[in-house]
């Protein structure tokens, strides 16, 4: 399960950065492309730091980051679809993905803290 989640919040920061290539050049873009794209890539980045913890508490504290950062994706994601930078069924995937990934280490968080 770990090796797949590293692969999959890489994909997720793959799509991401592909999204911004595909944004329309215009100030609410760039700012909201900014955003996410660090947003995007701090999922992968921090999801490999939270493998590599060295105790319950550093795992805890370290799939919160990933958690947040999921979360901030999708709140990025439906600015871009409310400000209809880019059509609905091109985000609407991705957002799918980050709401996933959010849900996941939601529940990898709670359940590190239930068995502390």
């Amino acid at each position: 399960m770990k090796n797949e989640l590293k692969e999959r919040t890489k994909l997720f920061a793959r799509r991401i950065l592909k999204l911004i290539e595909a944004m329309p050049a215009c100030r609410r873009s760039r700012i909201i492309s900014d955003q996410i794209g660090r947003a995007g890539t701090a999922v992968g980045a921090n999801y490999r730091a939270t493998c590599r913890a060295r105790s319950r508490a550093e795992f805890i504290a370290r799939i919160g980051v990933v958690e947040e950062e999921a979360d901030e994706c999708a709140y990025w994601l439906e600015l871009i679809m409310e400000e209809h930078l880019l059509p609905p069924p091109t985000i609407q995937p991705l957002h799918t993905e980050a709401t996933e990934l959010t849900a996941i280490m939601a529940s990898s968080r709670i359940t590190a803290a239930r068995n502390r």
